[in-house]
Parts: C-alpha cells; sequence; structure tokens
C-alpha cells in the first residue's frame, strides 16, 4: 500500500455543466496544508453532503470537490502539539466536507482546533453513527433543557421525523422523559418511529399550517424542527404558553409565515441551532451526553453501514426522499 495515495469519492463539474461522481486516487498533497492528519476509518452520510455531491453553491463553492461533513479515525500525522500519532479523533462539523476536503476521502487534513477527543465509552464507529445528525438533535435537546423545559409542560413534537435529525430527536426526547409526538411524511415508518420511542406518529399533512391564522389549537410544550417552513409556522402557533422550540433545517422552505403574536402573547422561544460553528467547549458536552446518558438502547437501529462503492447510489436516494435514518461509511474495507 502506497502511504501518499488514498481514494476518494470526488465530485466534479462535466462538460454539460452537471456533476459527476466517482472513485479517484488522491495523493496527501492534494490535502489542504493544515496542521493534522487524520486517517478516516468511518464517515456517514448527511443531506448536506447530497447537496454538495449534487453541486449545490450554497454548501460548496469549488469543484472538483471531496464531501463528508463527517470523519472519525486516527492522527497520523500533526504539527499541533495538542494531537499525536495514533489519537482517535472525531471531526464533525466546521468547514469539513464543504469547502475543505471531507470524510468521504480515505485521508483528510485539517486545523487542531476542529478535532474532538474520542469520547470515553463510545467507538470510532458509534461516533459516525450520531455523526452531525446526532450531534444537531442533541443539541436541540441540550438547548430545550437550557431554556428550561421540562416533560410535565406537554408533548414535544418532531418534525421530519424519520430524517437523520429527527430519529435521533425522538430517541433522544423519550430517553429525557419526554412525552415525544412523531410527524412524518412516511407512514410506513410509524413502527420504527415508536420503537426508538414515539408514543403517537402523526402525519406530515396534520403538522400543516393555516395561512391566515395568528394561532391555532395549543398542543406542544416543545418542538423539535427539522424541516422549516409552513411547517414549522404551523408549529409554532400550535405551542402552549411558553412553549419552547428548536428549528434546525429548512428542507420545507426558508420562508416564515407567522406573525409575531405567538412570542409576544404566549411567550413562545424560538431557538436556532447551528451545529458548524458550536463552539468546542459546548460541542465537547454534548458529546459527553451522547456517550453516556442520551445513548439509545438501541443505537445500531439508526444504522445502515455502506462503503465509499455505495455513496453515489446511496446520495441519489437520499437526494429523493428514499432514506431513513443514518448510512454508516466504512472506509476500512
Amino acid at each position: 500500500m502506497n502511504k501518499d495515495k488514498f481514494t476518494a469519492l470526488r465530485i466534479n463539474r462535466n462538460a454539460v455543466g452537471s456533476f459527476d461522481r466517482e472513485l479517484q486516487e488522491m495523493r496527501l498533497s492534494d490535502l489542504p496544508p493544515n496542521e493534522v492528519t487524520i486517517r478516516v476509518l468511518w464517515s456517514s452520510l448527511n443531506y448536506k453532503d447530497a447537496l454538495s455531491a449534487d453541486g449545490n453553491r450554497g454548501v460548496t463553492r469549488r469543484y472538483p470537490h471531496t464531501p463528508g461533513i463527517d470523519a472519525a479515525g486516527v492522527v497520523v500525522a500533526s504539527v499541533d502539539p495538542d494531537w499525536e500519532k495514533g489519537d482517535e479523533v472525531i471531526v464533525s462539523c466546521y468547514d469539513l466536507g464543504m469547502n475543505t476536503p471531507g470524510g468521504f476521502g480515505e485521508m483528510i487534513r485539517v486545523p487542531g482546533r476542529w478535532i474532538l477527543p474520542r469520547p470515553p465509552g463510545m467507538t470510532l464507529r458509534e461516533s459516525m453513527i450520531y455523526g452531525t445528525g446526532g450531534f444537531t438533535a442533541a443539541h436541540c435537546l441540550f438547548r430545550l433543557l437550557e431554556l428550561g423545559l421540562t416533560p410535565d409542560r406537554g408533548p414535544v413534537l418532531v418534525t421530519g421525523a424519520t430524517g437523520g435529525v429527527g430519529t435521533f430527536a425522538v430517541a433522544f426526547l423519550a430517553r429525557a422523559g419526554f412525552k415525544v409526538v412523531a410527524a412524518s411524511g412516511k407512514p410506513e415508518s410509524a413502527e420504527f418511529l415508536e420503537r426508538l420511542g414515539a408514543e403517537k406518529v402523526i402525519s406530515r399533512e396534520a403538522g400543516k399550517d393555516r395561512p391566515g391564522r395568528a394561532f391555532l389549537r395549543p398542543r406542544w410544550g416543545g418542538v423539535v424542527d427539522t424541516v422549516g417552513g409552513e411547517y414549522l409556522a404551523a408549529a409554532i402557533k400550535s405551542c402552549r404558553y411558553n412553549g419552547v422550540v428548536a428549528c434546525c433545517g429548512n428542507t420545507a422552505g426558508a420562508d416564515l409565515p407567522l406573525t409575531v403574536y405567538p412570542f409576544i402573547l404566549k411567550g413562545v422561544t424560538l431557538a436556532g441551532i447551528d451545529s458548524a460553528e458550536c463552539a468546542m467547549e459546548r460541542r465537547k458536552k454534548i458529546w459527553d451526553k451522547l456517550a453516556v446518558a442520551w445513548r439509545p438502547d438501541n443505537l445500531e437501529e439508526f444504522a445502515h453501514e455502506i462503503t465509499l462503492t455505495d455513496l453515489p447510489e446511496t446520495i441519489d436516494r437520499m437526494l429523493a426522499g428514499k432514506t431513513r435514518g443514518r448510512y454508516v461509511i466504512n472506509l476500512s474495507r
């Protein structure tokens, strides 16, 4: 094995302006001149990765490119004194896989400040079952608790409940003692969501907004919204007094069609969740929760293990809305 060469899934713009995905042989010299070089053993597929692999300029500005906003592996070289050869580490979010070559390659080179040590009690593979999706769901719960949400305030709605973030949000909230209502556009997934801890599963359409109304029937003590748009608007309008909403996605739209009345008359709090630039001190606290306190008993149920070879087809399925749960990429095979 040539230690200077490695394989990566590269996204290239072709002559007609669309984007091709193919495995290519790369050299370490192709990586950016950052402080720490890591052999990637595990990665995961997120919706943001699928967008990058489809040529979305809002995610990735320059091509050819290697997506993958998550990576877990072993340090092979470092000029940063905080990291040594052999350290088992996680890199998640920041600019990895967006405009910095990411975890869909067997090697990455990143700034030392992006790196998190593998938490005790968690394997590298398990860290990628969580990945950015699990971390974001945990960040939502962390923020809801910070804002004072307790189980006695009423059920918590999770929108987009069969997605990578939504599935974990259901499980984490249930483990923390909340009654969870899962909203999904995939009725065939109801049994799966109930196994994760949802007490009730409702259709995506049941969570739609009714334009022109400032309020809807008060139902939710809290909300984890992964889709945005009219579904987020309806969730906010349906909150009980002093309801708390954590918002982390926009697959249903970036506009928020509602008035200020839920906020100024019912005391609803809307908290935005950003995982990409989350401070490292906060990030470590959340990962420690994932390792022990919030760890689902059925963690493996979230995981579909694939290889780099499987990625192009899986990306197409994700973009078509035909995936469920988390896709963990084994780069050591």
